[in-house]
């Protein structure tokens, strides 16, 4: 019987506007920096995205209604991380050959079969595993907040066995090797990092911590130097 590991994105919460949704290097600049630049562009425009960009309320739900899916105890193993790219390192020490992934971006390579030839990142990391027949077969559940449809990976559907589905369609008593829950903080605002961190744990599994950089989040310092800097990032 294969192993499965079950990859959950905090943006599948996370409500975001469209023009934020695009291709980005994960670095301090686009993961802290980015998001001050909109928060001043934001108030220029007299509005506080702050409040305007929160997490789902029924985020800390979630756990309790995939148990009724998926089987998850005190020994699977759990990591946290901030980019999805490491789900393939995840599927592959873990020897998975199926992958439940939760998200508002399907991560199969934008650009067809030819983006799966780009080094590992993390907009192609769940494609690569196909190509590179570590994996089998992936389930996608797309968050109600995707602008992504599964039209949009036609010639990588074809290519590998890939469903796309909701919570309801899938099967009870999954069993799972590995949970992965990334950050992916190009895509998530630091003012909802204490909610992803009380998310995680809200789990109550020990986990390990891969390259999750605490995030400085304090607008009241945003003097005119700052301001002007963040502006130009």
């Amino acid at each position: 019987m294969g192993k499965t590991l079950l990859s959950i994105d905090w943006d599948y919460f996370v409500p975001i506007k469209k023009e934020w949704c695009g291709s980005y290097l994960e670095n301090a600049k686009n993961t802290c920096g980015l998001w001050y630049k909109r928060y001043i562009k934001g108030k220029m425009w007299g509005q506080d995205i702050e409040q305007i960009v929160d997490a789902a309320a029924d985020y800390d739900k979630f756990w309790q209604k995939i148990r009724n899916f998926f089987n998850l105890t005190k020994s699977t193993k759990v990591y946290v991380s901030d980019s999805h790219r490491f789900s393939y390192l995840i599927a592959k020490e873990n020897f998975c050959d199926q992958v439940y992934l939760f998200d508002a971006h399907a991560d199969l390579g934008y650009g067809g079969l030819d983006s799966l030839n780009f080094e590992l990142n993390c907009a192609n990391w769940l494609g690569k595993l196909f190509k590179n027949k570590v994996i089998q077969r992936a389930s996608i559940i797309y968050s109600p907040f995707t602008y992504e449809s599964a039209a949009d990976f036609s010639e990588i559907n074809r290519a590998f066995d890939i469903k796309y589905e909701t919570l309801n369609d899938l099967p009870e008593n999954i069993d799972v090797s590995a949970v992965h829950i990334c950050r992916s903080g190009a895509w998530t605002p630091p003012w909802l990092d204490h909610k992803f961190y009380h998310f995680v744990g809200i789990l109550n599994i020990p986990y390990r911590l891969i390259d999750c950089t605490p995030r400085v989040w304090n607008t009241k310092k945003l003097n005119l130097s700052a301001q002007i800097s963040y502006l130009l990032c």
